[in-house]
Formats: structure tokens, sequence, C-alpha cells
């Protein structure tokens, strides 16, 4: 990808354009190579930046099992959209404008993480697997498919482990991997944790 007039402006300013273009050099492909493919294969969740035509933007948390975020080839990536809150902004926003970046980050083995930045495409859960034999189905109805989102890379690079804390896996009582994936439990998905809904039922009014 080519760099915005921001980057270039900083890194003459900062005197880190020979720095950077060797990173971009040694560091930077436009596909996934086999290590990031065996790397992406294993992670069981990402961190999924996108924005709307105007430029607002959101982050967002995915997670699943091994393998959620597929490899189809070492141009494309792409995983399953499930039923959520019903907001759809991260959907909404590749509605309208498909840049995306992904950021992957391997907190439990390697510390180590990837940048996938790309663009991105929604698919009918009936469409991708038309072209993808083989997609597993799941029982269970929270862990349905609605959507899939199709990403074709356009830059692909390490995120260093510098300050990468190392995490271990930690079990809920009832839960032995830790996980309720595909829950519709109000509680088990978190509730009221913030107090937003208390606040509004004691009169707060939204400060933003």
């Amino acid at each position: 990808m080519t760099p915005g007039d921001g980057e270039r402006a900083l890194r003459l300013r900062h005197g880190t354009a020979g720095r950077a273009a060797r990173f971009r050099d040694e560091q930077t492909l436009t596909h996934v190579n086999a290590r990031m493919r065996e790397f992406v294969e294993r992670q069981e969740m990402f961190f999924l930046a996108t924005a709307d035509r105007h430029g607002a933007c959101d982050n967002t948390f995915r997670a699943g099992p091994p393998g959620f975020l597929r490899v189809l080839d070492e141009h494309t990536l792409a995983y399953p959209e499930y039923r959520g809150n019903g907001v759809l902004a991260s959907l909404g926003n590749i509605e309208e404008n498909p840049h995306v970046a992904v950021l992957l980050v391997d907190f439990l083995r390697d510390g180590i993480g990837l940048h996938v930045n790309g663009r991105a495409r929604l698919v009918e859960d009936a469409v991708m697997r038309t072209a993808v034999p083989g997609l597993p189905v799941d029982a269970v109805p929270g862990r349905r498919p609605v959507l899939w989102v199709e990403i074709t890379v356009e830059e692909a690079y390490v995120h260093c482990a510098k300050h990468i804390p190392r995490l271990r896996k930690a079990s809920r009582d009832g839960e032995p991997d830790g996980r309720a994936w595909g829950t519709d439990d109000a509680r088990r998905k978190g509730g009221d944790y913030f107090g937003v809904r208390a606040d509004r039922r004691r009169g707060g009014a939204d400060r933003g």
C-alpha cells in the first residue's frame, strides 16, 4: 500500500525515512507467506479496524476456534460473522469503505503479532459455501454464520514482540475452555458490565 501524506511528512520530520524503507523492503509482503498462514490458522482472536466513507473509525474484536480466520489462498482471508448485537458497525463500514486492517497477536506462545491490511467485501453464507466447499456447519444457532467477510490482502507485516505481554488461558466455572461460543445468555456475554443500563435508568444522559 502507498504510504499516506501524513506518514511521509512525519518520516521526513523525524528522520525515519531510511528506517521505514528498510522495514518495508525486508518485512512487508503483498501476500501471506507460508509462515504467516500457519500463524493465522492457529489464532483464536484478532482486532479489526474499519472506517466509514467519512473516516469515522471503529475497532472491534473477533474470536473463535483456531482457524476461524481462514486463509483461502495467499492473497485472500475470510472469517464468519455471527449474530451479534444488531449494530453491524464494522459491516456497515465495509459496505461504505472496503479498506480494513487486521491485527493478530499471539499472547500465548510466540509473543508476536501480524498486521494484514487489505480490501474487504461481504459474502452471503450460501455463496461462500459454494465457493469454498467443506466449510464446517455448527449445530448451535449462535455459531452459524450470517455472512462472511472476505479480505483481499494488500499488505502483511510483522508486529514486533516488544511490549507484548505473555498471557495464559483461564477457565470459567462450567466452561472448561473458558469460553461460551455462540451463547445468547446476556449474563454470560457480559450483561450490563459497565453499568450503562443502570445509569440510564437513573436518568443519566449520554455526555458524549
